[in-house]
């Protein structure tokens, strides 16, 4: 990292990070370095770039930038969030037990369930919105809490500073999601965490067209345990995705205003439509706001009164700005069905135990015009009358 760069502010860092030193081209833009092996003086040369699994230089001029944005010291850029998750779970052993939340993106609750209980990792399910939850669950055998804030789809807020200060107490780690909130809204190493995650698919890229994930860390040792998974499995991001990535965190900090602006004009229409049973988004519940949020964010969920899931369905399919689709965080706005789509992979009966019923809609509100996202709203609500 360039040392001049390292005090400046978050917006500054975005943009003017992520640059390979300079190769002769004079390149404003950082490049995209396809080669998969490099050329080397002798017989176990490893003094420069090697082999692309083990680091290329647009990926690392990704994860330089990933981890001054997080305030740490290494980031580690993956072909996936789930993949990234999965190098965590990596560091535990047969045996080892888990906390985490009851709310929770389905896709990391179909991994804890289908394939790492598989290798002997136990799993304990609590709310979390009392840190005292976490404690509570604590056995001779956890080593690590999993943590979202907000939360995937009901948007509760976990208080991450007490939470780590638990696991610190314990002996324990603690890896935070942070997709919802991106690190221009709040930074969990900051507040204690070990481990900050990404499905970098979302805010960090922004625009809805590469798949990746992120882990960042501050602890040295801890980055090269995660250093030693990512390249000795190879799920390490490519190229092109890593370029892309770069490109879409020189906007995160303009576009994450802009999402949390729109999404608090959507936000105080749903709660004033009658059709509309209850709002979720963060602070909503008068609760105080903790982890320093700075913004709310451009995720909101509702629950439509009455409404079985062909209604639902009428719903989601009426809009015609907000697009039906999977995943969230896109300039584009995008609306969900999370007991069909995000969640289905959960059987009902437990996701309606934890609230996300058949009526609950997810909205990643974008940054189109807010006034033409409400006409949007307004019609899919008409529609179902």
């Amino acid at each position: 990292m360039r040392d001049y760069l390292k005090k400046k502010q978050f917006e500054t860092r975005a943009i003017h990070l992520g640059q390979v030193p300079e190769d002769g081209t004079r390149s404003v833009t950082t490049a995209i370095y396809p080669s998969s092996t490099y050329r080397v003086e002798y017989p176990g040369d490893e003094s420069g770039y090697v082999y692309s699994r083990w680091a290329n230089p647009t990926r690392r001029a990704l994860e330089e930038t990933l981890a001054s944005l997080e305030n740490g010291t290494r980031a580690f850029a993956f072909s996936s969030g789930l993949a990234a998750m999965n190098a965590v779970f990596g560091l535990l052993r047969p045996g080892d037990h888990v906390v985490t939340l009851t709310d929770l993106y389905g896709g990391t609750r179909r991994q804890f369930e289908r394939v790492l209980r598989n290798f002997q990792i136990d799993f304990s399910y609590v709310d979390g919105r009392d840190p005292a939850d976490f404690e509570k669950a604590i056995t001779d055998k956890t080593r690590l809490f999993w943590l979202e804030s907000p939360t995937n789809p009901l948007m509760n807020l976990i208080d991450i500073e007490r939470v780590s200060a638990i696991a610190g107490r314990h002996g324990i780690r603690t890896a935070v999601d942070n997709t919802f909130a991106t690190p221009y809204i709040q930074k969990p190493l900051d507040l204690g965490a070990d481990i900050a995650h990404h499905s970098a698919s979302k805010y960090l890229g922004g625009h809805c067209d590469l798949i990746a994930g992120v882990l960042v860390v501050k602890d040295s040792d801890l980055a090269e345990k995660l250093y030693f998974q990512q390249y000795a499995v190879g799920a390490q991001l490519n190229p092109f995705e890593s370029w892309l990535m770069l490109r879409g965190l020189k906007t995160l900090h303009v576009r994450m205003e802009r999402h949390s602006v729109n999404s608090m004009k959507i936000v105080e229409y749903l709660e004033g439509e009658p059709m509309v049973e209850r709002v979720y988004y963060p602070g909503i519940d008068g609760q105080p706001i903790p982890n320093g949020m700075k913004l709310p964010g451009g995720m909101v969920s509702f629950t439509i009164k009455n409404a079985d899931f062909e209604r639902v369905k009428k719903f989601a399919m009426s809009t015609r700005i907000f697009v039906l689709a999977e995943s969230l965080g896109g300039v584009e706005s995008l609306i969900n069905h999370p007991a069909s789509m995000t969640h289905a992979s959960i059987p009902k009966e437990v996701r309606e135990q934890h609230g996300v019923t058949d009526n609950l809609i997810r909205l990643s509100v974008g940054i189109e015009a807010v006034d033409d996202l409400l006409i949007d709203l307004r019609g899919a609500f008409a529609a179902i009358k």
